[in-house]
């Protein structure tokens, strides 16, 4: 296999944006020396270095990967525009950033989705490298394409592009599958292997998706029939993977240092998986479950590696919800006594605001004080309890009370605009709050409040996503959100509230892809044909390019954003098994139309279905 690296003269580095972004040499970052049966695998981030060194699972599979001796991992993220444009002119072909080697030379190239406004970047890398995009046009001297992340669990709309998908978490089952590779190429890939075959034996591992074995069946109305496999030899139902205890897997001792400034600029540790508290809308917190925690010893161990690896001077406590950690005080005290002296400091995210504590946002403080950040979601208790959210206003109260006595002037605030059974009221409460907020901190003694109330207000377009209770449910029309957001827009003016929210346009596009199935792939195809990449991105976002694409296959956004379904319609993710049940699924959709709330796992066993995982809190670990 040619191996040749792509050239990268200083005058093309000079003329684009950023160039630290594309040169690659970081410390920490792996090399190995090529032989013909070294497997060659290329993380493939569909969005800007910055973002794509920030995903904690691109570190993990990275140094997971490069700990064997047989194969090597190198990363490639999608070149901003002005790099684009200079790689088309002059021929270069997208490569890795560690041997610079084009990603089509490659044994595999995956992608990991995390956003479905990537998906025509991802179109955009694989014609880049010089890889046909559709599966059913690559030959055996083609890389295998490979997807994982949140998204793949519904990969539907990108099914005609990939050629298998990881369900679940990746580490075992990604290990699983460079053994199957070696057995079909011991010595190399070459033009007469048998990749039909080898994705036929994909099939059969557990937590593998191979799109291209089955065949999706539609009905008159428009909705799924049926989702068959091609033969008895292929699993009807593909359940996800899940690493049963944390303490156990290969944890990274280094990470890879960007030489430029990145989103995430720091060390993490990973102290939990899943989530207890069910909110509705989340879908993280369904597909991750069950909660598996990891023990004090191991982060403890695992921190004092990177430290000593990375020199970064601040630890990130990364999960879905920091605060439900069991022991989140213990390893708040040993991580601070590790790092004394070090002038190295905690940083904790979001915190909910039931469990705000002082003691606890000052350990994550010891070196400089960090804006708080809260995420009520909705402006009434009645819509939280409909989102299942399960706090209230005082506890915002008490956890701003608390706040404002220890030295902070204001707070982050997340809402969500367009949840299921929202009305006027709701998002007029979200100002209501804020009053109730402002005329708190103004009761302070005046010595308790020398600086100016500072308060940031973000709403977000709520998206139906799969595997949630809300994936029934319509989406808000879009002049109802822009009414509701023009009405806030007024409310904060001339206040101490910073205002800003998502805008609609890319949020109904995103709900259009979340609930896709695969007639959306020609559609996605020729938005990326008429050069739209970067849907993320509000400045490249052009919702008039999707509206023209969908007309053209004759498809109507309203069908996929904003319609209810019944509960017996099948959906097109309908043969991927999350581990929650459709039937809890539904049952707490009904109870958030009742506004009824279900109490976390932790409290009392909702019957999710997650148990079938035989580990995490379910059982007690």
């Amino acid at each position: 296999m040619k191996t040749e690296p792509v050239n990268l003269t200083d005058g093309l580095l000079r003329s684009v944006t950023k160039p630290a972004r594309y040169v690659g040499g970081e410390w920490n970052s792996v090399t190995k020396p090529l032989s013909s049966d070294l497997v060659r695998f290329a993380f493939c981030f569909p969005d800007v270095y910055e973002i794509g060194m920030s995903n904690s699972a691109l570190q993990i599979l990275y140094y997971l990967l490069n700990q064997r001796p047989d194969t090597w991992c190198e990363r490639s993220f999608a070149p901003w525009t002005d790099m684009e444009q200079l790689m088309r002119e002059k021929n270069i072909p997208l490569y890795s950033l560690e041997s610079r080697t084009p990603l089509s030379q490659f044994d595999w190239v995956g992608f990991t989705l995390q956003y479905e406004l990537s998906f025509t970047n991802v179109l955009n890398m694989l014609d880049l490298a010089g890889i046909p995009q559709l599966t059913s046009e690559r030959s055996a001297e083609d890389p295998l394409v490979v997807a994982g992340g949140p998204v793949a669990f519904n990969l539907e709309p990108m099914a005609d592009f990939f050629d298998l998908a990881v369900i679940g978490e990746a580490e075992e089952t990604i290990e699983e599958l460079i053994d199957l590779y070696h057995q079909h190429c011991p010595n190399g890939r070459t033009s007469t292997w048998d990749r039909s075959a080898f994705l036929r034996q994909a099939a059969a591992i557990p937590g593998v998706y191979v799109p291209s074995l089955y065949a999706v069946v539609y009905k008159a109305d428009q909705t799924v029939e049926a989702i068959r496999p091609l033969d008895g030899t292929v699993p009807p139902i593909i359940q996800k993977r899940i690493v049963k205890n944390l303490n156990t897997m290969k944890r990274p001792d280094q990470l890879i240092v960007p030489n430029t400034e990145i989103v995430h600029d720091r060390m993490s540790l990973e102290l939990f998986r899943g989530c207890p508290r069910g909110c509705r809308f989340c879908q993280a917190g369904m597909i991750y479950r069950p909660v598996r925690e990891t023990g004090v010893d191991t982060l403890s161990k695992q921190a004092a590696a990177l430290e000593q690896s990375t020199g970064y001077d601040e630890c990130g406590l990364l999960s879905l919800s920091t605060s439900d950690y069991s022991q989140l005080g213990s390893l708040t005290d040993r991580l601070l006594e590790q790092f004394s002296g070090h002038h190295t400091s905690l940083s904790l995210p979001s915190l909910r605001l039931d469990s705000f504590t002082l003691e606890l946002m000052q350990k994550g403080s010891s070196t400089r004080k960090s804006g708080l950040t809260f995420a009520p979601e909705a402006g009434t208790q009645r819509l939280r309890d409909v989102i299942n959210k399960n706090i209230t206003e005082q506890d915002l109260l008490e956890a701003m009370t608390l706040a404002f006595k220890g030295g902070w002037n204001g707070a982050k605030l997340y809402f969500m605009l367009g949840l299921p059974t929202e009305t006027d009221m709701d998002a007029q409460a979200i100002a209501d709050l804020t009053d109730s907020i402002e005329t708190l901190y103004r009761g302070l003694p005046r010595s308790d409040r020398p600086r100016r109330l500072e308060l940031t207000v973000s709403t977000a377009v709520f998206i139906p996503k799969p595997h949630t209770p809300f994936q029934w449910a319509p989406q808000e029309l879009p002049e109802v959100v822009n009414k509701r957001q023009q009405f806030l827009k007024e409310r904060f003016r001339n206040r101490p509230v910073k205002y800003h929210y998502h805008d609609w346009h890319s949020s109904l596009i995103e709900a259009l892809l979340a609930r896709g199935d695969r007639r959306l792939g020609a559609v996605i195809r020729d938005v990326w044909a008429k050069g739209q990449t970067f849907d993320a991105w509000d400045d490249h976002f052009k919702l008039d390019n999707w509206l023209d694409s969908l007309e053209k296959f004759g498809l109507d956004v309203s069908f996929y954003a904003h319609r209810e379904r019944a509960e017996a319609e099948i959906m097109p993710w309908d043969h991927i098994d999350c581990g929650v049940t459709s039937a809890f699924l539904y049952r707490e959709y009904q109870k958030a139309l009742k506004a009824k709330t279900t109490p976390q796992c932790r409290i009392a066993c909702s019957q999710c279905g997650a148990t079938t995982f035989e580990g995490g809190i379910c059982f007690g670990d």
